[in-house]
């Protein structure tokens, strides 16, 4: 995506190498980004603020998750991710 989520990739899989892991270097693709960040959006404008991280990396579970039973690609996880935040939005209060 942009080379500080490519050095961010490298550091994970070194974090996990050093427990005695080999990982694969995750990879943020555009449209699943676009998406998080809408998520966050949102859950910061709609609930507490401070659920926007917390927000993302439960849907970062979810993703894999769905990728891991049905091998969904990125556009297919951007779209399950945009699934549940258009539901928040239209149960936010106005």
């Amino acid at each position: 995506m942009n080379d500080f989520f490519k050095s961010l990739g490298r550091r994970w899989t070194k974090a996990a190498e050093r427990r005695g892991v080999k990982i694969e270097e995750p990879k943020l693709d555009p449209k699943v980004a676009e998406e998080l960040l809408e998520l966050a959006r949102v859950v910061a404008h709609t609930s507490e603020r401070r659920f926007a991280p917390l927000a993302t990396y439960t849907a970062g579970m979810a993703a894999e998750r769905l990728r891991e039973a049905k091998a969904e690609d990125p556009e297919a996880i951007a779209a399950f991710i945009r699934e549940v935040r258009e539901e928040l939005e239209r149960e936010a209060p106005s």
